[in-house]
């Protein structure tokens, strides 16, 4: 049985404590679940939910909280407990992905049973996007707000369950999870020891702005599936010169590029297939340069990378509801003051770009970011840039280095596939980075050759690459740094509250 808590503090009532005592003294769990009675978490309900050991996994404790810090929203927390034997001291907060409205209990189960208090959030856009249409306190709860909440408040049912606070506190997220992780880096360096910002999307109202660009142009000349496959061998094809030899034409491990390479690949795309047309380069050279605004010519977000999918380079179009409401032509939407407005309303809370990370790197903390060569999704050049100017603002690579990795993947998209299509614990790594002082040098990757053959490619945080002697096998090889359009500041606000 659960009960539902209906005062404004976060209160456990008696009746919940006694509907679960049963099951709680088959494990000891009396004292801990009474010491949740009194807990007092500003501005939310709460729920308990003991449940028995499933196959193969341990008892666990499901503290689940609604949080309402404003009016206007309604943050759903997930806080996972293993018993207090098996606890390892630790405490991970998971990311959330997409427009998230919605909390995946099973991603929490798996470590909790390897012993880890674990918490995430539904980021307040429950039941789903349309949640934020004309309300700015979802537009702060998605943006920063209920990722810090969560932790704060999984932190004090820590504390009350267990007795004692986590001696250590880590963050894991990719693609919104990444913005997510970001925020805590800048905006609350005190709630996480370690973070990994997997394929990040914290440049947010920039790459949204991406979305629409590309949604605009394959609206007014679509390619087809076979069209978009050559224009991928294409791309592939172009770099193959300057890969490994493992990988040559298969994949582009680095796609940064200029105008003369986009023209380029664009011939020999129409080289490959006789069907693209003039139209087809015209919108090809849009969507590799990516957007820029339409009165000032300033770099909004750059393009396409070579080699990657369009099918999900476009979409994801929710923000633009958010602030012109639900019934707008996404169409009609243009480049020029239609992006100023969105941009105003909400880049101050959804960016993540603040290269001041100076509080997180005093108090310990060490950060992994790592984005995919071929994630039209979420495209590796505006983490790349963030990283250039962390380095910039630390005065040094070597500095930024110290406490911060980056990694771009050969031939990944939006998470391990076709290129690189396994990669090894980076919440492990960034722990024994912040527990044990072990610096990661490199992370190794595996890529499938042919369905069978494995090979274990190591990879080197950015700007290393990786380089290849027969006589050697693989190393460390100095790599470029920058080389793409730095986003215009005033597409990066600064953070609001």
């Amino acid at each position: 049985m659960i009960h539902h808590i209906t005062k404004i503090t976060l209160k456990l009532s008696l009746v919940a404590v006694a509907s679960i005592a049963a099951l709680a003294m088959a494990d000891g769990n009396v004292d801990r679940l009474a010491a949740l009675k009194d807990l007092k978490i500003h501005a939310g309900t709460m729920l308990v939910v003991p449940q028995a050991a499933a196959k193969n996994l341990p008892p666990l404790t499901v503290v689940k909280l609604l949080l309402n810090p404003a009016k206007g929203s309604n943050i759903n927390v997930e806080v996972c407990l293993p018993d207090a034997g098996k606890w390892n001291g630790r405490f991970i907060g998971f990311g959330n992905g997409g427009a998230a409205g919605h909390i995946n209990s099973g991603s929490l189960v798996g470590y909790a049973a390897k012993g880890f208090a674990v918490a995430t959030t539904d980021m307040g856009t429950a039941p789903n996007s349309d949640s934020g249409i004309g309300n700015p306190e979802v537009w702060k709860d998605f943006g920063y707000r209920a990722t810090h909440l969560m932790t704060t408040a999984a932190k004090q049912v820590v504390q009350a369950y267990y007795g004692k606070s986590p001696q250590y506190s880590y963050f894991n997220g990719g693609s919104t999870g990444g913005q997510q992780a970001l925020q805590e880096a800048q905006r609350y360096p005190e709630d996480y020891d370690g973070i990994v910002a997997n394929v990040p999307a914290h440049c947010r109202t920039p790459l949204h702005a991406y979305f629409l660009w590309n949604d605009q142009i394959f609206h007014q000349c679509p390619f087809t599936p076979s069209q978009e496959e050559n224009i991928i061998a294409a791309g592939n094809e172009y770099v193959a010169a300057r890969e490994l030899p493992q990988t040559a034409g298969k994949l582009v491990s680095d796609p940064r590029c200029n105008d003369k390479d986009i023209e380029a690949v664009i011939a020999l795309a129409r080289k490959k297939d006789a069907t693209l047309t003039d139209k087809h380069a015209d919108a090809l050279r849009k969507l590799f340069g990516g957007p820029k605004h339409a009165m000032t010519g300033e770099r909004i977000f750059n393009g396409i990378p070579f080699g990657s999918s369009f099918k999900i380079a476009h979409g994801h179009l929710y923000l633009f509801q958010w602030v012109f409401g639900k019934d707008k032509n996404m169409m009609d939407i243009d480049f020029g003051k239609d992006i100023d407005t969105y941009t105003a309303a909400l880049g101050p809370y959804l960016n993540a770009e603040n290269a001041d990370l100076t509080a997180f790197e005093k108090r310990g903390g060490k950060l992994i970011a790592i984005s995919g060569s071929a994630d039209s999704c979420v495209p590796y050049h505006a983490t790349l840039d963030y990283y250039e100017r962390v380095a910039d603002h630390f005065g040094s690579l070597e500095k930024a280095a110290s406490f911060f990795q980056f990694y771009i993947i050969p031939g990944m998209s939006h998470g391990p596939g076709p290129g690189i299509n396994k990669l090894p614990d980076m919440l492990g790594m960034v722990m024994n980075w912040r527990e044990k002082n072990a610096m990661p040098d490199k992370i190794q990757g595996q890529r499938v050759v042919d369905g069978k053959t494995e090979i274990d490619i190591p990879l080197y945080p950015y700007p290393a690459q990786t380089g290849w002697e027969s006589s050697d096998g693989f190393k460390a090889v100095t790599g470029p740094r920058g080389g793409v359009d730095r986003i215009a500041e005033r597409f990066r606000p600064k953070a609001g509250k």
